[in-house]
């Protein structure tokens, strides 16, 4: 297979720029797409070609196939990257690039097509050796055999969809006297969002922890781990922090997770990238949950404290190249962080908001890594996911990427629309995180909106007692004079604005 010389990036945002900077430092031309929102977006800019492909909607755009692959074959892109969300777990989009002649950086089709479906991806990790959740391995035929399933796991039970994740499709049902309508409930909403309404049973952990392993994998029979990350942190399903690695685990636990995520990966023939998911109860009992057969959001932890760039491993893969590594090669080192930067309300049950970015200023320093796909006096727009940001720190043990992480968070300059800042340091302040005893229900029975805004509200007050004594210390240093000149006023309106900027974007 010959080497890649140029790769379209089938994505917008945040991951689009972060493939277009690995694909820069190893020599690779870049191609963008964007719809009309994206225009003026910084992936479009920084890439050497870029292709309009649609309208906003991402039917129109991001979605539709035949753009994406004849906007490929425009530019003469050899390959093409999905990033993660929109095609990126098509099996029929893999399978119409290998068809087209053009390499797609991720797995082949089959092994999209058994993971992306999640009762035919229980009976093969099954078959592998993988523990299971009790439940089915095969969608239910009816409502009457659903039934008798829930009866014999025992409430509180899970309906899930086979088709696809991301909480669509899902009801935790803990009463029989509810199975019915949440059974109905769960095959209409599955089918709105998959077009396929086949669901599946399984008993459902009160207090489980969402743990996951990055698996990669070449066309040589080589399947190495890198290690774990803890997702625990979610509203509606959805991840909001993560932490590489898991503080909750033993590492005897690590030992054996990360053998069942390479079985998994292995009983698939799978190749590239991917995620291994698990939940692991109180008792440190660890479950098959999913693969993802994608790169994931949350991959920068992984790479911070492996050193690995996993973007250039799966273009070297898709290239058909052995990794540069064995298992023993691959070293653990210090801890990471990462929050989620959404466009959204917390204080409104995390609900999506929209304007335009009239101050967009990312921390810096050592230890922290900021992936974003905005700017400033860009339109953020309820089209697409709310993820602007990915704020990520490193520490030499995880009380330091803690502190560094609210360091950062106290250090993000971003107003225009309501965001998740505040609730990421809320996150860092509770006790059950910094002890690392939390689960996936942190948000339902961690979260309190008026101590997110008490904590806020605290630290604006020391940052603007801060500028004021900063302030105070500028006139201070004029020799006893008053000192107007032009220059020292500016930098006093500078500061003057800056504590009116922390105070409001705190409300």
């Amino acid at each position: 297979m010959p080497d890649i010389r140029k790769v379209l990036i089938a994505n917008r945002g945040e991951i689009a720029v972060r493939v277009i900077k690995t694909c820069k430092d190893i020599g690779i031309r870049t191609v963008a797409v964007y719809s009309e929102a994206d225009e003026k977006s910084p992936h479009v800019r920084m890439a050497d070609e870029s292709v309009h492909i649609g309208a906003a909607a991402s039917s129109e755009s991001y979605l539709n196939m035949d753009k994406i692959i004849g906007a490929a074959k425009k530019t003469e892109a050899d390959a093409i990257h999905p990033g993660y969300g929109f095609l990126s777990e098509n099996a029929e989009f893999s399978q119409r690039c290998k068809d087209e002649g053009i390499i797609f950086i991720g797995p082949d089709a089959e092994a999209i097509r058994v993971m992306g479906d999640k009762t035919r991806a229980r009976e093969l990790t099954k078959k592998a050796g993988l523990p299971l959740p009790p439940g089915t391995t095969t969608a239910l035929k009816s409502v009457e055999e659903a039934e008798k399933v829930a009866d014999d796991i025992g409430y509180p039970v899970l309906i899930k969809a086979a088709a696809g994740g991301g909480g669509k499709g899902m009801r935790i049902v803990r009463d029989k006297s509810m199975f019915v309508s949440s059974i109905k409930a769960s095959r209409s909403e599955a089918l709105n969002a998959f077009g396929d309404d086949r669901v599946y049973v399984e008993k459902y952990l009160e207090s489980p922890h969402h743990v996951e392993f990055q698996i990669i994998a070449d066309r040589h029979g080589n399947v190495l781990h890198l290690y774990d990350r803890e997702c625990s942190i979610q509203r509606r399903h959805q991840k909001v922090v993560e932490e590489a690695p898991c503080a909750f685990i033993t590492e005897e636990l690590r030992n054996e997770m990360s053998k069942a995520a390479r079985e998994a990966a292995r009983s698939c023939n799978y190749v590239n990238a991917g995620t291994v998911e698990f939940l692991v109860d109180k008792h440190m009992n660890f479950y098959f949950l999913e693969m993802n057969t994608r790169l994931q959001v949350e991959h920068p932890v992984t790479e911070l404290i492996t050193g690995v760039d996993l973007v250039e491993l799966q273009i070297r893969v898709a290239e058909g190249k052995k990794l540069p590594y064995t298992q023993d090669d691959i070293k653990r080192n210090g801890h990471a962080i990462e929050s989620r930067i959404c466009a959204e309300d917390p204080a409104n049950n995390f609900l999506p908001s929209t304007g335009l970015l009239k101050t967009h200023r990312v921390p810096t320093g050592i230890g922290v890594r900021v992936d974003t796909g905005v700017e400033e006096n860009q339109e953020v727009s309820i089209n697409y996911d709310p993820l602007m940001t990915k704020l990520c720190v490193h520490g030499r043990d995880r009380d330091e990427a803690i502190r560094r992480m609210k360091r950062a968070l106290r250090e993000y300059e971003i107003a225009g629309c309501k965001t998740t800042i505040p609730f990421c340091y809320y996150v860092m302040e509770h006790e059950a995180f910094i002890n690392a005893r939390y689960d996936t229900h942190f948000v339902n029975n961690e979260f309190d909106v008026k101590k997110m805004s008490l904590i806020n509200d605290e630290t604006d007050s020391d940052i603007v007692s801060a500028l004021a004594a900063a302030l105070l210390s500028n006139d201070n240093n004029s020799d006893g004079q008053a000192n107007h000149s032009s220059k020292n006023k500016s930098t006093h309106n500078g500061i003057l604005e800056n504590s009116e900027w922390w105070v409001k974007r705190r409300k």
